[in-house]
């Protein structure tokens, strides 16, 4: 047999057994249909098994045993949230039993091995604000936690923004003392009660707080690419929705997290372990908030600026050097150089001067503090009334004229004097109203036509105690709602008369103008 019909033949056998061996194609249909209902049957299963699973998992979700654990008198939200282990913000939980702060969940984890560890079986995660229960890892669902993220990130309609000026309901705290929201204690972590007063102050005056209190007023602002001063923003809206929080389980609040982020953006300027200056630190913070909310000096406004900035004139004369022969003082008074000039300028806050401290003592060896009305220190701006100003070099004569009252008006009253050696404190007190303070008189004609409103009632008054560098701030503060006076220092909260706060040595004020349809304040 030739070569070819050899292959010819095993190809054929090969075919024969191939065909015999392979099944039929009713044999592959009926193959088919039997696997296909293997198949059925094997997904029915693996899927009610999967369910089960689901179900026992909701079951578990929704009935965590270890939910009466949690312990609500230990919880604090207002420190930095990073892990008490790693330091790291990443990732962090709150144990709901002991309060302190751990970093992930999964196997090995910081969290995870304190649950193992104390039995502490219930956590938060403070940036999802979802609960898990570990080590089993599963996510807890329970209406009765709602209150703990109400804490942690406390959240307001506009209708109860609208009555928080309305309303002299008082609140509950965990351990049952009771408080007023929005005149509550603030914690002086070492020497910090200058900015404590100061963010009370703001935090007492109803536009600007408004605005924080709505995130979404601000949270959509562009910022350019690792610019920090948008912090500001945020942490003062966080810390006024925790002032004005009604369901807060302490009567006080740690302004900690706010304060880090002001030695922060302030490149340590203003620091918590250092007294630092009121006037400085409203100063700095109120222009810091307008630039980071995207304002500028001129054109773009911001809430800050709506609320605070009036705009005034400001005259100024230069004077010819004292030490000069008379005739040579008069012939220079003629030269363009020694002419008034004018310019329009707006402000923030008004700084008021009190005169000089006498010096002498009374009979009993004390010194006499003097007195002074506030309208004679107000005499400053009334576009008349001349201030010697001196330079390194020149002197200058200036006189001041408003040209625009804002809203909201914040004196400071000047207290403290500089020189080369030590910072001197003036005592003098200001005698001034609670209500009713005109500044009408301190308009020009024309800008009084426009003014229909230039009567101002008082809502804030920060008081400094005490010798230059190692004084005490403290605050009164009027409460909308009531109309009542309150004193808060640090933590401390009381009731106060209206008639004792003139008899303080007051250093920054903030006075409401009243509109049309305000009514006269009570209790004032």
């Amino acid at each position: 047999m030739s070569s070819r019909s050899k292959r010819e033949s095993r190809g054929s056998t090969r075919w024969k057994r191939e065909s015999e061996s392979r099944p039929s194609s009713g044999r592959i249909k009926r193959e088919r249909d039997r696997g296909g209902a293997r198949g059925r049957r094997g997904l029915g299963a693996r899927a009610g098994a999967k369910n089960g699973r689901v179900d026992s998992e909701d079951r578990r979700s929704r009935h965590c045993p270890y939910l009466d654990t949690i312990n609500r008198s230990v919880l604090d939200f207002d420190f930095e949230k990073l892990c008490s282990i790693s330091l790291s913000h990443i990732n962090a939980y709150a144990c709901l039993v002991c309060g302190k702060y751990f970093q992930g969940r999964g196997l090995k984890s910081h969290a995870y091995i304190h649950s193992v560890q104390f039995s502490h079986h219930v956590f938060l995660n403070l940036h999802t604000l979802k609960f898990y229960c570990l080590p089993d890892n599963y996510e807890i669902i329970d209406s009765s936690l709602e209150d703990i993220t109400y804490v942690l990130k406390p959240t307001f309609t506009k209708q109860q923004i609208a009555n928080l000026d309305k309303q002299a309901k008082l609140s509950r705290a965990y351990d049952g003392t009771t408080y007023l929201p929005g005149i509550v204690g603030l914690n002086n972590i070492k020497a910090n009660d200058y900015a404590n007063a100061v963010l009370q102050a703001l935090s007492n005056v109803p536009p600007l707080r408004n605005y924080f209190l709505e995130e979404d007023n601000y949270k959509n602002i562009k910022r350019p690419p690792g610019d920090i001063m948008f912090l500001l923003v945020q942490r003062f809206g966080e810390l006024m929705r925790k002032l004005w929080n009604p369901r807060n389980f302490k009567a006080h609040v740690s302004p900690h997290e706010m304060l880090q982020a002001v030695v922060l953006c302030s490149k340590k300027t203003f620091q918590i372990t250092k007294q630092g200056d009121g006037v400085d630190f409203l100063s700095w913070f109120l222009n810091a908030l307008h630039a980071a909310l995207g304002g500028t000096k001129k054109k773009k406004k911001t809430i800050v600026t709506d609320v605070f900035q009036g705009s005034m004139r400001i005259f100024t004369k230069k004077l010819p050097h004292p030490d000069l022969p008379a005739e040579e003082k008069e012939q220079l008074l003629h030269n363009d150089e020694y002419q008034e000039t004018m310019v329009e300028s707006t402000f923030m806050y008004l700084t008021l001067d009190l005169p000089t401290a006498p010096l002498y003592k009374d009979e009993k060896e004390q010194l006499i503090i003097p007195q002074v009305p506030l309208f004679n220190i107000l005499a400053k701006f009334n576009g008349i009334t001349e201030k010697e100003y001196k330079t390194y070099k020149e002197n200058f004569l200036k006189r001041f004229q408003l040209t625009k009252l804002p809203p909201y008006l914040i004196f400071c009253i000047k207290r403290f004097t500089k020189n080369n050696f030590f910072v001197e404190k003036n005592p003098t007190i200001v005698n001034f109203p609670i209500t009713n303070v005109d500044l009408r008189e301190y308009l020009s004609e024309e800008v009084q036509a426009v003014h229909k409103n230039t009567t101002y009632d008082l809502i804030a008054n920060i008081v400094h105690d005490g010798k230059p560098s190692e004084g005490s701030y403290r605050i009164h503060v009027l409460h909308h709602g009531t109309g009542k006076w309150y004193e808060l220092q640090d933590l401390q909260v009381t009731d106060i008369l209206p008639q004792m706060i003139t008899l303080s040595e007051a250093y920054i004020q903030i006075w409401k103008r009243r509109d049309n349809d305000d009514v006269n304040q009570q209790g004032a």
